[in-house]
């Protein structure tokens, strides 16, 4: 006899916490911290997979600008040679560099209520928050200003970027209350294009921005918003999608909703799974080739996975 049961009970999560991975605590992304090392540490591969991407330029790398330009002398760096100037002068001339200062680092969170989903150990909205406090921590470390839009599909809260502990702390309050207060009852009212765009006139030029979202409402509105972004700062592209998206529920009758409709579904047979699992492949393809023509970096990050396992190419 086949098995009739709601989405939420056949893929329940054990309780790993007292949260369960509903919501997310202000413990829960100061202990993000002690995952930097693990990213520092690790060698910068060139390689580009689904799982990962290369956006190592965002917090390493020299980080410097040109300073001044003066004789060679012994025990230069030959890669600091300024070959123009050494040909139009006729003697050796380097570049000196000085560290760059005051780079800006953004996460722009999406915690909208379509982000309240998850069917293995958290929500992708948890991910979204813990994704920022990672960032957060490596640009704090890094000496980098660090600054937070989070969006909750109504209204939006900006955080100037800083560079000191006392700003990142708020930043992690506001993503546990908000992870906290999407879970009630209501209907996101606003636009992320909109709240992207009041970020696109506050942000420096070369400004680093990270967009973590599902982009499973990628509007042409939020897509030229994105692009016209690119233009001014570096961004990247952070799909956080759910193993439920990524494969289909074993064979069974199911029952969906969503809060107004229900139906119910049959997962049986190789071409609903094959289908099933070619829909949200090419959901996200459209994603990442958006990201490419418009120069943006592409990261993928499955809510299941240890975050820090699938960002490790900083």
């Amino acid at each position: 006899m086949k098995r009739l049961a709601s989405w939420a009970k056949i893929f329940s999560r054990a309780e790993e916490s007292d949260n369960s991975g509903l919501f997310v605590s202000l413990d829960e992304l100061i202990e993000q911290r002690r995952y930097v090392g693990y990213l520092r540490h690790i060698t910068p591969k060139l390689s580009v997979s689904n799982q990962a991407g290369d956006v190592k330029s965002a917090f390493k790398g020299r980080g410097i600008e040109l300073e001044e330009i003066r004789n060679y002398t012994f025990g230069d760096d030959v890669r600091d040679m300024d070959w123009r100037v050494t040909a139009k002068k006729g003697t050796p001339y380097v570049k000196l560099y000085a560290e760059e200062k005051d780079r800006e680092i953004y996460v722009a969170a999406d915690m909208s209520p379509y982000m309240v989903f998850g069917t293995k150990k958290q929500l992708k909205s948890v991910s979204v928050a813990k994704i920022a406090g990672l960032f957060g921590w490596m640009a704090l470390e890094n000496k980098d200003r660090f600054g937070c839009l989070i969006y909750d599909g109504s209204q939006n809260y900006i955080f100037k970027p800083k560079n000191h502990q006392a700003n990142l702390i708020a930043i992690f309050k506001k993503l546990a209350e908000v992870s906290q207060k999407i879970l009630l009852p209501h209907e996101a009212s606003g636009s992320f294009a909109g709240h992207l765009r009041i970020l696109q006139q506050s942000i420096k030029t070369g400004a680093s921005v990270f967009i973590v979202s599902d982009f499973n409402f990628m509007t042409e509105e939020l897509q030229r918003t994105i692009a016209a972004l690119s233009k001014k700062a570096k961004v990247y592209l952070i799909n956080v999608f759910d193993v439920l998206e990524d494969f289909a529920p074993k064979s069974g009758e199911y029952m969906a909703a969503n809060g107004k409709e229900k139906f119910v579904f049959n997962s049986s047979g190789k071409l609903f799974q094959k289908a099933y699992k070619s829909h949200f492949e090419l959901k996200r393809a459209a994603v990442k080739n958006f990201a490419l023509k418009f120069g943006c970096r592409y990261i993928e990050v499955r809510g299941d996975i240890e975050l820090y396992k699938q960002l490790k190419l900083f």
